[in-house]
């Protein structure tokens, strides 16, 4: 694998890590109950989305910013990423929110830990109903990812960071209601460690893997088609090494020249 010896491989990992740990510092962080008043729900969807929207714009441009196993998966999916780099990001994003949970742990009293914003099934609320509600959720976010993020766009309006920003604020404001609004496994699952509680975590992880696919799918295939062959498709899980990156590693090392033309 040419990507485990390329040093950006490695620099994308740990961008997703770094992401993924601040994500859910300052979105679980915006969740906690620190006083008895009213619980706003907009207060704490605005909080993850902020959050989504800084990391993002931060951390985009060296790893595209997934900060999401359930996104990483729609990259897969949608033959846009190798299997080897999904598989060392999804592991990266687990384990920064577990660092990010962590720290949020040490620096909140205990009298206001209380279940560490643990995603839980409101009162009505079936396991159908939930992961449906998961699916929607995350296809939706997905969508909106691969749509202001496609190079093949023309005209791009706005902010992509804000953008997907904004899909997660949404996700949440009608999530909460639900399920707590997970959409992001690595989030939901850096709780649930900390409180040892797994009950219907399954949820979780189905739904939103689920609703990735779908999304992936949906869009490559459906919306806006990519008209690749399975053999390009094969080629892009496999990780082979692109024509520009070998001759990147030729050019490496050789100093840069301001090149002037003879007068």
């Amino acid at each position: 694998m040419w990507e485990f010896r390329s040093m950006s491989f490695w620099r994308a990992v740990f961008a997703e890590f770094y992401g993924t740990m601040f994500f859910v510092f300052f979105g679980m962080g915006a969740a906690m109950r620190f006083t008895t008043g009213p619980y706003y729900v907009f207060h704490v969807a605005f909080g993850f989305g902020l959050a989504a929207a800084t990391l993002i714009q931060s951390i985009g441009h060296i790893s595209g910013g997934h900060i999401n196993p359930a996104v990483t998966f729609a990259y897969l999916i949608g033959s846009q990423m190798s299997l080897f780099r999904a598989f060392f990001y999804i592991i990266a994003q687990v384990m920064g929110a577990m660092a990010g949970a962590a720290v949020l742990y040490g620096v909140t009293p205990n009298n206001f830990r209380g279940n560490m914003v643990l995603n839980t099934l409101q009162p009505g609320i079936s396991q159908g109903m939930a992961t449906t509600v998961e699916i929607f959720l995350t296809m939706q976010l997905v969508i909106c990812v691969f749509a202001v993020t496609d190079e093949r766009r023309n005209g791009r309006l706005g902010s992509a960071a804000l953008s997907i920003g904004f899909s997660v604020l949404i996700g949440h404001l009608f999530g909460m209601y639900y399920t707590g609004a997970g959409m992001n496994p690595a989030r939901s699952f850096a709780s649930a460690v900390f409180v040892r509680n797994f009950f219907n975590h399954w949820i979780y992880w189905v739904g939103p893997m689920v609703g990735a696919a779908m999304g992936a799918l949906l869009y490559d295939f459906m919306l806006f088609p990519r008209m690749r062959g399975l053999s390009e498709r094969l080629a892009a899980l496999k990780g082979s090494r692109p024509p520009e990156a070998e001759s990147q590693q030729e050019n490496r090392g050789e100093p840069i020249e301001l090149k002037t033309q003879a007068l």
